[in-house]
């Protein structure tokens, strides 16, 4: 049974940074999308970032281009996204999801539970 894991989160300043981690344990297939997205309050999931592992294909949002990366720990199911110059508009809830396509969290089949980033100004 695939489980996702997400480790990371909390509270930072604007212009602060934070790294979110996700692991995607028992996944069988060797390529597939692991990606990030965000749920604001009253809004849709979103995509923010997403990496096809085992081929390091990667897609951002435009509104982290240049402030967010995605990285593949090695060759494990481990995703990390490093989130710099963080501002309010970032905050919402964060998840990771594998087994879709590139930012399209519709396709999606599995999901962490989710962790909160608060950015304060």
């Amino acid at each position: 049974q695939v489980q996702v894991v997400e480790t990371g989160g909390g509270s930072v300043q604007t212009g602060g940074s934070m790294t979110l981690s996700c692991s995607a344990i028992g996944f069988k297939y060797n390529n597939f999308y692991m990606g990030w997205f965000r749920q604001g309050p009253g809004k849709e999931r979103e995509g923010v970032a997403s990496i096809w592992i085992g081929r390091n294909i990667i897609d951002y949002a435009d509104s982290v281009k240049g402030r967010f990366t995605i990285t593949q720990d090695g060759a494990k199911a481990i995703v990390n996204l490093e989130m710099n110059n963080l501002q309010p508009e970032d905050t919402a809830m964060y998840y990771c999801g594998t087994g879709g396509m590139k930012l399209h969290p519709r396709t999606y089949k599995k999901w962490g539970q989710g962790t909160q980033v608060t950015v304060s100004s």
